[in-house]
């Protein structure tokens, strides 16, 4: 028999007791939770956006950092495997393909096994979320691991497929920007609401470009020009700030390293200052921006066609439904026997990596005089970055050959890359792209004037590197439909004696590109079908004559003020709408306001069925007014609003449907499926 415990108390209750008495030193401890409580205080007057936002700065630039250390380390055990291999030509080809094979097989699997959203960009889907579009599950921290894993698998396959990181880090960012946020909440006991989470996302696209390339502020301006249809300005010092400590973070690790002496450029250049061009130059700056222009429109097409087809085609459609994997093993086999160095590689610099590209394309001499004195090619790129151009010489063919195959054969594969289902970025190869451009201009204008363009005085030879900087920044803003790329070629290089004709390419590219096709982003958008409001691109006077009575929906179901159950009934097996319009009354159909989807389930739960037999122990007949709360409606359209004012309060409020009234009387109702059929059909022609 057990002994009684004094005062009557259980056993659990008496230890309960026991332990919250006899916890040690209980005022030090009260006056150390109230110090804490003051000092949170202090710290948050100020707001506590800057902590947060500098954390995910720092967060983000941390794991650019060491993911490019691991894509460095793998990209270095393929070399030495290469080289180990010795003369054996079937061996060196294996181990050419078999190992960035193996990787992307293995981004590919692990990424699309813990999560479908990992593979792609992550661009698209988040300018669709920006614009009020709820994507499930898109941003949840669970898919961070995936993404970063395989994205860093992806890059350590190098140049043989030829991706990059932007997109997929600004996925990252906003992954984490969401999670912190919810961290925020939990610190602060706040009511965590859609408006604050949009301000983190606006700041974590700023950090995502400015972590990867180290550019602050072209970061911030590429994140407004593609992510964001609408941009409030009390956000711009947010994605200033997050991307500043992002970059800042990013280049100081690289000092920390030993990578750097100080904190520098991420792409060093030795362009000079003192006179980088000749005003007469400006002429074939403009030739490079319509060229770049031109061929950003064939890319476009191309690669939404053949992202289209490979989605249409039965063979391959099965593959990336069932078997992706083996999709990538395929493609990327066949890249890297293309990219193999003893076959084709040789004429496209293939064993460079992605940064000796650029390095090497951004070369300040001037290849066409360097080559008559140039020595056989090394076996592998040496250490110099002034001896990357090397790779460019081939014994049959100069360096105009080199660059232009390289162009051609790189067009369509990056094309063909961009259809795997892996964690990859698309800017970075766009950007090498558009400076082989640019370097191949650059090498023929110096070709054909020796001297510079001027006859007289002292000779001011042409510099071919700063065609390739305005090619870069040309040709990727005129496949992103964005001017901020010329700051960012700067930023990235630390020059700016040729912003000026820089700007003047990016300008005349994107005036060809953004009058013929869509993005590369708002074009996966049509591919993917994703819910996203597409812009307007006609400003012909035709389409501001457009009305919102020619394309809003008609037939919308509507509800009595006085209806009842089966009213109610019949409202709810009509549609599915998340909301339905109140009315005064069957014969006034004057809008009074809405009532949720939720409330009419409840409504039909809690009321008896006028047929139903009288033992049913529920509520009587009543009508909807008296027992459903009837949100009141804010805003409205008229049947004259134009297209253009409709587009416009879509994009600015994010909304989703929204009803039209002709003196208020219900007559109809515009969602984003009509207004996007109407700017397809009425306002965009074909």
């Amino acid at each position: 028999m057990e002994p009684p415990v004094p005062g009557g108390l259980r056993e659990e209750e008496r230890v309960l007791v026991s332990e919250q008495s006899w916890r040690p030193c209980p005022k030090a401890r009260r006056r150390l939770r109230g110090c804490l409580e003051r000092v949170k205080r202090q710290l948050f007057r100020v707001g506590e956006d800057w902590y947060f936002l500098f954390i995910l700065g720092v967060l983000m630039a941390t794991i650019s950092f060491v993911m490019d250390l691991l894509v460095s380390r793998l990209y270095e055990a393929h070399r030495w495997l290469y080289q180990e291999v010795g003369d054996i030509l079937v061996l060196k080809y294996l181990s050419w393909t078999m190992y960035p094979t193996a990787l992307a097989a293995f981004s590919t699997g692990f990424s699309q096994s813990i999560t479908p959203h990992s593979g792609g960009s992550g661009i698209p889907e988040l300018k669709t979320i920006l614009t009020g579009v709820v994507l499930e599950d898109y941003l949840a921290i669970q898919n961070f691991g995936a993404k970063a894993v395989g994205l860093t698998c992806t890059l350590a396959c190098g140049s043989t497929v030829f991706l990059g990181k932007v997109g997929p880090f600004v996925h990252l960012s906003a992954m984490a920007a969401v999670y912190l946020g919810k961290m925020r909440t939990s610190v602060t006991r706040e009511y965590e609401n859609k408006f604050k989470q949009n301000e983190m996302l606006v700041a974590a696209q700023a950090v995502g470009v400015a972590t990867v390339f180290g550019a602050p502020i072209s970061g911030v301006l590429f994140s407004i020009e593609v992510m964001s249809s609408h941009f409030a300005v009390r956000d711009y010092w947010r994605g200033f700030f997050a991307a500043t400590c992002g970059a800042f973070m990013f280049r100081l690790l690289a000092v920390f390293n030993s990578d750097q002496e100080t904190i520098a450029a991420v792409f060093k250049s030795d362009l000079k200052i003192d006179f980088p061009f000749d005003l007469l130059e400006t002429f074939f700056f403009a030739i490079l921006g319509a060229v770049c222009g031109l061929v950003g429109c064939a890319y476009l097409f191309c690669q939404r066609w053949l992202l289209a087809a490979v989605k249409e085609n039965r063979l391959t459609a099965k593959l990336l439904a069932t078997d992706k994997p083996v999709y990538t093993v395929l493609v990327v086999l066949l890249l890297a026997s293309i990219t193999f160095p003893p076959g084709l590689g040789q004429l496209m610099a293939s064993r460079l990596t992605m940064k000796e590209y650029l390095t090497s394309l951004f070369d300040n001499r001037t290849w066409g005089a360097l080559v008559p004195n140039a020595s056989s090619v090394a076996d592998v790129p040496g250490v110099d970055p002034r001896g990357l151009w090397q790779e460019w010489c081939h014994p049959s063919a100069t360096i105009f050959g080199t660059l232009a195959f390289f162009l051609l054969m790189k067009f369509w594969m990056l094309i063909l890359a961009t259809t795997l289902p892996l964690p990859a970025g698309y800017f970075m190869p766009i950007f090498i792209f558009g400076a082989a451009i640019g370097r191949l201009l650059g090498e023929t204008v110096a070709l054909l004037f020796p001297r510079g363009l001027r006859s007289e005085g002292d000779p001011r030879p042409v510099i071919p590197a700063g065609y390739a900087l305005a090619g870069a920044a040309a040709f990727s803003g005129s496949v992103t439909h964005s001017i901020s790329t010329a700051l960012l070629v700067c930023e990235a290089t630390g020059h700016l004696g040729h912003v000026l004709p820089v700007v003047l390419a990016v300008l005349v590219a994107n005036a060809i590109t953004q009058k013929h096709q869509p993005s590369f982003y708002d074009g996966t958008i049509i591919v993917k079908k994703l819910p996203y409001l597409p812009p307007i691109r006609s400003r012909h006077m035709a389409s501001y004559q457009v009305v919102v009575e020619e394309f809003m929906e008609r037939r919308v179901v509507a509800l009595a003020k006085g209806g009842g159950f089966e009213e109610v009934l019949v409202a709810l097996d009509a549609s599915t709408d998340a909301e339905y319009p109140v009315v005064e009354s069957a014969g006034s159909p004057t809008l009074v306001g809405t009532v949720s989807r939720a409330q009419l389930v409840a409504f039909l739960q809690s009321h008896r069925h006028p047929q139903a037999p009288p033992g049913e122990k529920l509520a009587t007949t009543g009508t909807l007014g008296d027992s459903c709360a009837i949100e009141p409606i804010m805003l409205q359209l008229s049947p004259w609003t134009s297209l253009h004012q409709a587009h416009h309060l879509f994009e600015l409020l994010k909304l989703q449907r929204i009803f039209v009234t002709r003196f208020g009387e219900l007559v109809g109702a515009v969602s984003r499926v009509e207004l996007r059929r109407a700017i397809q059909e009425l306002a965009n022609p074909k």
